[in-house]
């Protein structure tokens, strides 16, 4: 059965729609067998994997940004009912990315080229791994998987100006513009963490963001948790705490060149299992979608999928 490959047209403002003839004479090339499913909704996307699993396709390939290849978990593990339970997921099916979106930090954590061709030439050599995913469970009771970075405060406020006024801009300029826009009239949200199952003692601040990763990078390149890894089964916390618009601003230049965040107003601790928790209304997103309002439960789910890799 040939390769299922998943592409969300409007992915990295309109790009993955302009790439999917590349990538299919890319696969021709190479003689690999692949069918090409668009999507245009959230719904549809995760029928359509829920199809393909159903018809036995046992590679999974998305081709877009984070939200895509978040997305593509998440259909898969839904189709295997695995998400509300415990347990090693995925190991039967491989999970492919060809990064063609506005932010690709999971792709990159994962090693995988940029350009389409050296992409594709990843997935038709067919070496695999097993990584982790991150498995949140909202205030209202639902779970849901993410893979690489999530939180809760600006960088959740950006989310409406990155998917809105900015959603055409690139990268990691359109986080950051994002996130500038958003600063109007925030000041800050006062966050609990804990950390169940560990010694960790609580922590309680008042933070600009509060960020549990997988990667060392989110939002398009941004390095705040430069020592995370998607195999070690541990998660990052990141915590900023409040800073003036001064400083904020003052962090823009390296931030925006290198995506490197130098100051000290930064908590951070590790864990498999991390609670956060806020005092006013707060939503909590993961890969750059909006999952659900805290307090939010999230754990590592170790080598819960097996990916492509170089």
């Amino acid at each position: 059965m040939p390769a299922t490959l998943f592409v969300n047209p409007a992915a990295g403002c309109g790009g993955a729609a302009r790439k999917i003839a590349g990538a299919r004479h890319a696969f021709a090339q190479r003689n690999y067998s692949i069918k090409i499913v668009e999507t245009h909704s959230v719904a549809g996307f995760r029928c359509a994997v829920g199809e393909a699993i159903k018809e036995g396709c046992t590679t999974l390939i998305a081709m877009g940004g984070d939200g895509s290849m978040q997305l593509l978990a998440n259909g898969m593990m839904a189709e295997k009912g695995v998400i509300g339970e415990t347990g090693v997921i995925g190991r039967d099916v491989l999970l492919g990315v060809i990064p063609a979106g506005g932010g690709n930090d999971f792709a990159k954590a994962l090693g995988i080229p940029k350009t389409i061709q050296d992409a594709v030439d990843v997935i038709a050599r067919g070496k695999s791994r097993m990584v982790d995913a991150v498995r949140v469970r909202t205030g209202d009771g639902k779970n849901a998987i993410y893979l690489g970075g999530g939180g809760v405060g600006l960088d959740a406020l950006a989310m409406r100006y990155a998917n809105g006024r900015f959603v055409k801009w690139r990268g990691r300029l359109r986080y950051l513009a994002s996130a500038i826009a958003a600063l109007r009239g925030f000041s800050g949200i006062e966050v609990e963490v804990e950390f169940p199952g560990s010694d960790l003692p609580k922590i309680a601040r008042r933070a600009m963001l509060a960020a549990v990763l997988n990667t060392p990078t989110f939002g398009g390149g941004l390095g705040i948790a430069p020592t995370a890894k998607i195999d070690d089964g541990i998660l990052e916390l990141a915590l900023i705490e409040m800073l003036s618009k001064r400083k904020v601003l003052a962090l823009l230049p390296r931030l925006l060149l290198t995506g490197e965040l130098k100051t000290s107003r930064v908590v951070r601790a590790r864990a498999a299992r991390i609670k956060l928790a806020s005092r006013s209304e707060a939503w909590f997103q993961g890969d750059g979608e909006l999952l659900g309002l805290a307090p939010v439960e999230i754990e590592v789910l170790p080598n819960a999928l097996r990916m492509l890799v170089p």
